[in-house]
């Protein structure tokens, strides 16, 4: 990792939480634990071309949209509803100059959120597809699924995971397994 990707995600996040520090304590814990997992699914898999530096820096701020949210336990006082924090992540990359880093952020949610489930399930986001696509993308929010906010120092199974998934549909742990064969 360079010092000008560090600088990046590390000048972001004080920029967004240098007023709550459990929460900007949380954020970097968690995105920390993302990356290295990312990290060592693109070490696994040079022949999968993964853009290292890049999912380092993406890894970083895929949750940077989380204290626009209400999440009070885990210290989010906004406005939005939790699931909102992707789409509002990427609002915010997107005016920093990051698209790329920005499309990280919107579709890391579950495994990525469909138009049709977006519509089906009423969710409070704007209506169009947020499914990874890169394999960045793919990388970060497959490794993102092993962490939660709650208990942030505990990785989760494989099995864990999927349970997780499962009270959002079965596409979801479907897709999850694939990745599973894929990146593990």
């Amino acid at each position: 990792m360079t010092l000008k990707g560090e600088a990046l995600w590390t000048g972001l996040i004080d920029k967004y939480y240098s007023d709550n520090l459990p929460l900007k304590s949380l954020l970097l814990l968690h995105s920390s634990l993302v990356a290295h997992k990312a990290l060592a699914v693109v070490d696994a898999h040079p022949e999968l071309g993964a853009d290292r530096d890049f999912v380092q820096e993406a890894a970083m701020l895929h949750d940077i949209g989380i204290f626009l949210t209400n999440a009070a336990p885990i210290h989010c006082f906004g406005k939005f509803n939790y699931i909102c924090h992707g789409y509002l992540g990427a609002d915010l990359l997107r005016k920093e100059g990051l698209p790329r880093h920005a499309l990280v952020a919107e579709r890391h949610t579950g495994t990525g959120l469909t138009l049709k489930q977006i519509l089906e399930r009423d969710l409070p986001v704007p209506h169009r597809e947020m499914i990874p696509q890169s394999i960045e993308e793919k990388i970060i929010c497959f490794a993102d699924k092993f962490f939660s906010k709650t208990r942030p120092s505990e990785e989760k199974t494989v099995i864990e995971a999927e349970r997780s998934l499962s009270k959002f549909g079965n596409e979801g742990v479907l897709l999850f397994r694939e990745w599973c064969r894929v990146f593990l």
